[in-house]
């Protein structure tokens, strides 16, 4: 006799089917987009060689072989990566030695890019950012191990206290925003603190200065925190004591969907973030509510300028520089590689350790832009594409190999030129 609680075998196997049938058609059908992708992806830029360069004027003689070599580097990697468009600017020393744009700022007109094409840079914002809230450090207006509300009194009070130095360390325990499906570009703000209404309420995720967890939200709270010290508009004060005495006439806050004939148009990967399978226009998107977290728009050329003047101590004093470029260290002694709105590595160039300070500029949820400073080589590259997911990192760090070989500092590794990253910037 059987039990009567016994299954039946059919019904089973029905069962079974009626589950992975839907498994199954869901396989074939990623399988086949995946293949319709491919088959159906334009090469941008068929023929690396022919790919459009524009630059403002030739480099100077000492730099042309490493310009030369660079330009082969940024052609093949525009071709590999199927990118529209790429800028790349580069300072040795005191001064720009070369800047130029390769590929389409618009691919629909089929403009080049031109080395005065401003590009979104993301979250590479923070670096500005950071630069701003070092002038009032030393001024006196900010201090780092004051409790956040100090200086946002809209910011609730959380289980745990929550410092200025955490917040731009990133060790505050903020969530972050979500990427690509952030609540804050659906709405525009004035003013940074507008913004805290769509997060500040959530609780900390962890005790602030247990963990490191990147947050763009924590720099609208820097940005707030700006405001507030300086007194004066958080734009108007990048502009006034930021960008205006840098002569970074290309640097401002994204005009979002307003026209820019100066601004390259945006590109997004059609399919699973990855340029090579082509690529659409950017949805229409308000940046004003992320402030100094990503709101601002650039060059290669302001970021290098920007970079020179941070090295050469021409912006803000050394000892502040040093401050905001040292890794900061959870409760646990745990260093973080990251310092106060600086991403903080160490990569082999020229065959020699060196330092990078930096940062990648990432926008729904895919890097855009890398702006890296080497200030043992005093080297400054920054490189913008205008669509997300590029890798623009890797393509900075060969560029600055390059120069760093024209400029003979430390010596190659048994005669041959080494770039090995032991710890690549996160893409953030």
């Amino acid at each position: 006799m059987h039990h009567r609680n016994a299954r039946n075998p059919s019904k089973t196997r029905i069962w079974l089917a009626l589950i992975l049938l839907p498994i199954g058609l869901l396989a074939l059908g990623v399988s086949g987009l995946w293949i319709y992708m491919k088959a159906t992806a334009t090469p941008l830029h068929p023929n690396p060689n022919a790919v459009s360069a524009v630059a403002d004027a030739p480099p100077a003689p000492k730099w042309a072989g490493a310009v030369e070599e660079s330009r082969d580097i940024v052609r093949g990697n525009l071709a590999r990566q199927n990118l529209p468009g790429l800028s790349v600017a580069v300072g040795v020393g005191s001064g720009l030695v070369w800047a130029e744009g390769f590929g389409f700022a618009d691919l629909e007109k089929r403009v080049p890019v031109t080395p005065n094409h401003r590009f979104r840079i993301g979250s590479a914002s923070s670096v500005l950012t950071s630069a701003a809230a070092g002038l009032l450090l030393e001024k006196g207006d900010l201090n780092l191990d004051d409790v956040i509300e100090a200086y946002v009194r809209e910011f609730p009070q959380k289980q745990w206290p929550v410092t200025l130095r955490q917040v731009m360390s990133h060790t505050s325990g903020l969530a972050s925003d979500g990427g690509d499906e952030g609540p804050l570009f659906e709405v525009h703000c004035e003013k940074p603190v507008e913004a805290l209404r769509h997060f500040a309420s959530s609780p900390l995720l962890f005790e602030p200065g247990t963990e490191f967890r990147f947050s763009n939200y924590g720099f609208i709270l820097v940005s707030a925190a700006i405001e507030s010290a300086a007194k004066k508009p958080f734009l108007s004060y990048m502009k006034e004591r930021v960008f205006d005495p840098l002569e970074m006439r290309d640097t401002m806050a994204d005009s979002g969907a307003r026209p820019d004939p100066k601004r390259a148009t945006s590109y997004f990967p059609r399919f699973i973030e990855e340029p090579r399978y082509g690529p659409e226009p950017m949805r229409d998107l308000d940046y004003s509510c992320y402030a100094g977290a990503s709101v601002f728009v650039s060059t290669p050329s302001d970021l290098v300028r920007f970079g020179l003047a941070v090295q050469n101590g021409k912006l803000l004093k050394r000892d502040t520089v040093q401050q905001l470029q040292t890794a900061q260290r959870l409760t646990s002694g745990t260093e973080t590689s990251y310092g106060l709105g600086w991403h903080l590595e160490t990569i082999t160039l020229n065959g020699a350790k060196t330092r990078v300070a930096g940062h990648d500029g990432n926008l729904l949820g895919g890097m855009m832009a890398s702006f890296l400073t080497f200030p043992d080589h005093g080297i400054v590259v920054a490189v913008i594409s205008n669509i997300s997911h590029a890798n623009t990192f890797a393509l900075a760090a060969r560029i600055a190999e390059a120069f760093a070989r024209q400029h003979k500092t430390p010596a190659k590794a048994n005669g041959r030129p080494t770039l090995a990253v032991d710890q690549p910037l996160r893409a953030l």
